[in-house]
Order: structure tokens, then C-alpha cells, then sequence
């Protein structure tokens, strides 16, 4: 089984695949001073239609991606509520082809909204600390785009890729907003 190593976040290591915005450390472009601060647009989404706020609930599991899925007509978003989680992400090809071979994972500190392209190979979110009993992740897709724009493949055993597991990756990425 081929293995996978999880990269810190950065903006330069995502790009291929999507951005993010640290939604519990705000910074950038802000309205207010005093006790009431917001902080506008930090982060567009281009749906295809209406929004559609979905929780999915990750328990621990294997660190093995099985299944992977796209959208062809839609970005997502996804935040993690209540825990650092990983994601895998492959870059945006045609439904019929699978790039394993540059599946790329990322660890997500909690809190960060992470946009991701139309194309881009995903799936639900991996907990960082297993030892936890779940994570609630925040899903963002235009409504029922579960059911009419999804490519969902569960891969053989063969194909599968193993996460290596590395607790030295920092949690915080460094970027400036």
C-alpha cells in the first residue's frame, strides 16, 4: 500500500486545490474598532446554486483513504468545528480518471473554513488526534449537490493509500492572511 505523508497547511501548498481562512484568528480587511469587529469576505465560495449547511460527524478510523469523490459543477467548504482533522485532496481531472498518484493530504487546524475547487478529489475528514471520539465538521455545498453532482469511488484495496501519521506537523500555518 503506497503511504502518504501529511503536509503542514500553507497557502503556496494548497493553491492546486482550493484556500482557506483561519475563522478563530481573524486578520485582513475589518469593520470596527471597539467591541464589535467584523472582519468581511474572508473567503468567497462560488457555488452553483443555494448554499446548503451540512454537519458530518468523523469518529475515529483507519488512517487509510478508501473513498474519494468530486463535484464537477461546484466548490465546497468544509470547517471543523471542534477538532484538527485531515483531509486528502487530488487534483481536478475528469470523473473517469483517479490521480492517486498526487493525492496530497493536509492537516487543518480547527477552526479553519477550507474551500475546495470543482474537481478536486476529497472525502470526509480525517481526526488528527484519534484519540478523540469525533470531530464535527461544517460541510458547505449548494443543496442536494450530494445527489445530483457528486462521483463518489470507493477504491479497490490495491489502490488504497495509507496516511502516514505524523504528530510533529505544526497545527498553526504561518502564513500571513
Amino acid at each position: 500500500m503506497r503511504s502518504v505523508s501529511i503536509e503542514p497547511l500553507t497557502r503556496d501548498s494548497f493553491a492546486p486545490f482550493g484556500y482557506f481562512a483561519d475563522m478563530l484568528n481573524p486578520s485582513g480587511e475589518r469593520i470596527g474598532d471597539g467591541p464589535v469587529q467584523f472582519f468581511r469576505d474572508m473567503l468567497p465560495l462560488h457555488l452553483a446554486n443555494y448554499p446548503s449547511f451540512s454537519v458530518c460527524r468523523v469518529a475515529a478510523r483507519p488512517f487509510i483513504i478508501d473513498t474519494t469523490e468530486m463535484h464537477s459543477r461546484t466548490a465546497e467548504a468544509t470547517l471543523s468545528l471542534d477538532a484538527d482533522t485531515l483531509i486528502h485532496v487530488g487534483p481536478a481531472t475528469p470523473p473517469d480518471i483517479i490521480p492517486l498518484e498526487r493525492f496530497r493530504v493536509f492537516l487543518i487546524p480547527k477552526g479553519t473554513l477550507v474551500a475546495i475547487f470543482p474537481g478536486v478529489w476529497h472525502h470526509a475528514a480525517f481526526l488528527y488526534d484519534d484519540s478523540m471520539s469525533a470531530a464535527n465538521v461544517i460541510g458547505i455545498l449548494p443543496e442536494r449537490a450530494y445527489a445530483n453532482d457528486s462521483v463518489v469511488i470507493d477504491l479497490p484495496e490495491d489502490s488504497r493509500l495509507k496516511i502516514e501519521m505524523d504528530r510533529g506537523v505544526p497545527t498553526k500555518y504561518s502564513d500571513p492572511a
